[in-house]
């Protein structure tokens, strides 16, 4: 039944970012059952789950409360639309709730199923804020090499991936990309971080001022750079960023779709990393996975130009059929009361803390860990040549997909991220002896990895 089913998956399953020769070769890893950090697959191998399902998974698995509210709103109501004022309980009290938990001025919540698609609405009423102002040219975008904001058409040109662009026909016009803040690699021999930071401000100011401050939008960033390999960037980064934001009159839009709801330290990655957003995209730990759901958070900045357009725009022109879904709400909200009542903010900072000592305390001087990165229960290493001179391997030997291969095979899930990172994002229950066996496997993989390569 599972060699079924592994020839069924490969027949007729196209899966997302999946390299067709290496599941041709090595086949999918069918996942049956799911409880804690941990998941099992159709053999019955247990693994530790150090990428909380896809960055996502916050409460752990299989929590019933969430189950149950699922199972109870579909019973009550499974789905009706929220176009034409319609509504439900659920979502109404979603959207409350939001707004109540964020320190920002939020005006309206508007929901979706992804993170892709929340950014896709961003871009959409950052171009509808413009024309209302009367400035149709100023529609240019701009975000980071490297950076994650998704895959539908308008969030993939945002995303700074060079794999999502190829082939593809992207980027489209009017979507621009600056560097990514990531000190170890980026920065010039000599460079202070204070110095690295002045480069990727002027070169922002720059970019403006050639495109013409009059086109220009909207910046969107990550507040930690997850996908690209977990880039902290150095401090002072994002305040003298701002800056030349609010000189510009560009919009801020913060993608929290990884690092909101405690994921670095803080309920909010704009707090741990000093973000005066003024869109916020979240996705992912707004229900740990367990149904879709994405939300656009619109400050009042936004919302009250909208507003006051009066008959200019009449009705907001933009929705999907499961805007506002009742299961995905419910979902939410049980999640949401989990996270309150066993504290798994203030439980993610602590146990982030021993993530991060311990990374550094394993890999702090290992010969091929050129650095370790992260803040909160989020981390990354890098693998390189030389720590000394900080030489990569070459990319054609593919060594964070095999590293992660290898740590796959020990028992232990982890992503490769980035051009030379292995990153972990374990879910916020994770214990301390958990932690312990992420980083164990995590160096006995590398030095078996190593050791293969010499």
């Amino acid at each position: 039944m599972s060699q079924d089913l592994r020839e069924m998956d490969l027949e007729s399953f196209l899966h997302p970012y999946t390299n067709f020769q290496d599941q041709a070769e090595h086949g999918s890893v069918v996942m049956k059952s799911a409880h804690g950090v941990r998941v099992q697959d159709i053999h019955g191998r247990e693994y530790i789950d150090g990428l909380a399902g896809l960055w996502c998974v916050d409460v752990g698995y299989g929590r019933q409360e969430i189950a149950s509210a699922i199972a109870d709103q579909a019973r009550e109501m499974a789905f009706f639309h929220t176009f034409f004022a319609m509504a439900n309980e659920p979502s109404i009290r979603l959207a409350d709730r939001l707004k109540r938990m964020t320190p920002w001025p939020i005006a309206r919540v508007f929901f979706g199923l992804s993170g892709s698609d929340a950014n896709d609405t961003q871009i959409k009423l950052i171009w509808l804020y413009n024309n209302l102002l009367g400035r149709p040219e100023k529609r240019k975008i701009i975000s980071r090499h490297m950076g994650y904001h998704g895959i539908t058409l308008g969030a993939s040109n945002l995303t700074g991936l060079p794999a999502v662009h190829a082939k593809m026909n992207l980027p489209l016009d009017g979507f621009l990309h600056v560097g990514m803040p990531h000190y170890y690699r980026e920065a010039e021999s000599g460079m202070s971080e204070t110095q690295f930071v002045d480069k990727l401000v002027d070169e922002l100011e720059q970019t403006i001022v050639r495109e013409g401050p009059d086109t220009v939008a909207a910046f969107f960033a990550e507040p930690v750079m997850g996908a690209g390999g977990v880039i902290v960037p150095p401090e002072g980064y994002f305040p003298a960023m701002q800056e030349v934001l609010r000189k510009y009159d560009v919009l801020f839009v913060a993608d929290e779709v990884i690092c909101g709801f405690g994921r670095l330290g803080k309920p909010w990655g704009c707090q741990a990393l000093g973000i005066e957003p003024d869109l916020v995209t979240i996705a992912k730990g707004v229900t740990s996975g367990y149904a879709p759901l994405s939300a656009s958070l619109i400050t009042e900045k936004i919302w009250s130009v909208i507003e006051e357009a009066g008959d200019e725009v009449p009705q907001f022109n933009h929705g999907q059929t499961y805007s506002g879904h009742p299961i995905s709400t419910a979902a939410a909200h049980a999640n949401l009361d989990i996270m309150e009542d066993e504290t798994l903010f203030d439980r993610a900072a602590d146990t982030g803390v021993y993530l991060q000592e311990r990374l550094r305390k394993e890999f702090g001087d290992h010969p091929h860990v050129g650095g370790v990165r992260g803040i909160g229960l989020i981390a990354a290493i890098d693998v390189v040549q030389s720590r000394e001179t900080r030489q990569p391997f070459d990319p054609a030997r593919k060594l964070p997909l095999r590293l992660y291969r290898r740590m796959l095979n020990k028992g232990v899930i982890a992503r490769a991220a980035g051009v030379s990172g292995v990153a972990l994002c374990p879910p916020y229950i994770v214990e301390r002896d958990e932690i312990d066996t992420l980083v164990a496997v995590m160096r006995e993989a590398l030095d078996e990895l190593m050791d293969e390569e010499r």
